[in-house]
């Protein structure tokens, strides 16, 4: 479980790396599906079409991880971040108010994930204690 005030999602069909942010330093927790999904592709509208289900009992050990946290960003490539934060919205109804981003990304390394994170949320803990006033 995660004990950062923020936190930061990469997901994939294949695992989920959470950085979580407290005062400057970073951990790092990886979740793997228990079932290895093999993507198998095929042409459009063959007999052999394969869409992968999806993956809820993954999903849901990502949002108990996140359970602690102040907000937290999703980041991923593919489809495999708008599923989970459809999953969160369906089955963990009160993680999605701490939400604050979806994004597109590519694989990334622990240092940049951690990099991004502090960067990512040191801008939004700036813009809530200096708000702009109009």
């Amino acid at each position: 479980m995660t004990t950062g005030i923020h936190a930061i999602v990469w997901i994939d069909s294949a695992e989920a790396r959470i950085a979580s942010v407290c005062a400057g330093v970073t951990g790092e927790i990886v979740e793997r599906p228990e079932h290895a999904a093999h993507h198998r592709r095929s042409r459009a509208g063959s007999r052999e079409g394969y869409r992968a289900t999806v993956d809820h009992v993954f999903f849901q050990r990502v949002a108990n991880d996140l359970a602690n946290v102040k907000s937290f960003m999703v980041i991923g490539p593919a489809e495999a971040k708008t599923e989970f934060v459809k999953h969160l919205h369906r089955y963990d109804p009160q993680l999605f108010p701490r939400l604050s981003a979806v994004e597109s990304a590519d694989h990334m390394t622990e240092g940049q994930l951690a990099a991004l994170a502090r960067s990512y949320f040191k801008r939004a803990d700036d813009m809530i204690r200096h708000p702009v006033e109009i």
